[in-house]
């Protein structure tokens, strides 16, 4: 397998959408999981950002009259819906379903035009640019596809080949999960349930060493090594 990246640059007034993004550097959408057919797309988007930034990217992205996906025209008349999952002050977490995918000229449609059923994506948005990770079987060239998806674009929107490279580093919560220790583990996810986390503090390092059973100092280096790999996952995904 295979994996490539195309970033989409929108020039202000381009796009509502990105708009928002331009307007708010606070304000980020990526997307967990994204699967297309032919006839259909289905994906959860998460997004996060200031009262005022989340409150204008919903009105535009939950606009079910308006395209959030066309590269060659503002709009294509296909059936969208969207379900808002999960909400609070300053995040979201939307859930969108839309059929006559081929009829809509996205990045998912294209590249699945291109390669066919199997493909994997994420995506992210952020100030003007909207970057698209694919994940493809080795023998499909990526080429035909940049020029296909080049020759379509609207005025306005630009697009490069970011990054063609060996399939790796998908899934930042899967990667942490695989690379913490059992023992590292054990330690996070004690410390998550006894309340250390909480603001004020529940228990301390001493109640959790009695707890796991090990050394004071094991816990801390523990809960160390746990909390350096998951910021650094993290800050990694959000860049």
């Amino acid at each position: 397998m295979r994996e490539f990246e195309f970033t989409v640059a929108f020039e202000p007034g381009s796009d509502a959408l990105m708009d928002c993004f331009i307007e708010h550097d606070s304000l980020t959408a990526w997307t967990s999981v994204c699967f297309t057919t032919r006839e259909r797309m289905w994906r959860i988007d998460h997004a996060a950002g200031s009262e005022a930034a989340l409150a204008d990217f919903e009105a535009v992205f939950l606009d079910e009259s308006r395209c959030n996906e066309c590269l060659d025209l503002p709009d294509c008349e296909t059936y969208r819906e969207y379900h808002v999952l999960d909400e609070s002050p300053t995040a979201r977490t939307i859930y969108t379903y839309r059929e006559e995918v081929h009829d809509c000229h996205s990045i998912p449609h294209y590249v699945h035009e291109h390669v066919g059923d199997g493909v994997v994506f994420e995506s992210r948005r952020r100030d003007d640019e909207y970057q698209w990770r694919v994940l493809y079987p080795d023998e499909q060239p990526v080429g035909e596809l940049y020029d296909t998806i080049e020759a379509q674009l609207r005025d306005g929107l630009t697009l490069s080949l970011s990054r063609l490279s060996s399939a790796g580093n998908w899934n930042a919560e899967s990667r942490v999960t695989a690379e913490l220790t059992a023992e590292q583990r054990e330690a996070l996810v004690t410390a998550v349930e006894r309340g250390y986390y909480s603001r004020p503090r529940e228990v301390t390092v001493d109640d959790l060493s009695d707890d796991l059973g090990v050394p004071r100092s094991t816990v801390q280096y523990r809960l160390r090594s746990a909390e350096d790999l998951v910021v650094s996952q993290f800050v990694e995904n959000a860049l």
